[in-house]
């Protein structure tokens, strides 16, 4: 595989862990797109984990959803890089991080701003489908 991301919109977060200054966002699951140097084909998996931020805050104005609930997008980002709606795999920064999920109510948020982030996947990723052009 030349190329992993998460797509965050349709991934589940089902929790939000907070102990001290460490926040875990919890996906269960996080749907992945899985895609090779040359090939038009992806594919696209399934695999529960985490977005872990240290040193970090959650904004206090931020309306949060009830938990589980499924992501609609937003940006999650490291130092100078912003991405939209999917997170690379792997994923390990320290410097500024932050994220801004989205959800079907735009009034709900998950805001956080921290000194490092990243992404911690468990067990293997479970194959879902391929997609073609």
């Amino acid at each position: 595989m030349d190329s992993i991301h998460i797509d965050l919109v349709g991934s589940k977060i089902s929790a939000l862990q907070i102990e001290d200054d460490v926040i875990k966002v919890c996906f269960e699951p996080a749907y992945l797109m899985k895609t090779m140097t040359g090939s038009v084909e992806r594919t696209r998996w399934w695999q529960n984990g985490g977005l872990v931020f240290k040193a970090a805050t959650l904004d206090p104005d931020a309306i949060l959803p009830e938990l589980p609930a499924e992501c609609t997008g937003g940006d999650v980002g490291e130092n100078v890089y912003t991405y939209r709606d999917m997170i690379p795999s792997p994923l390990e920064s320290r410097g500024r991080a932050h994220c801004d999920l989205k959800f079907a109510n735009p009034d709900q948020s998950i805001r956080i701003k921290a000194e490092a982030v990243t992404l911690e996947l468990e067990d293997v990723a479970k194959y879902i489908e391929h997609i073609r052009p």
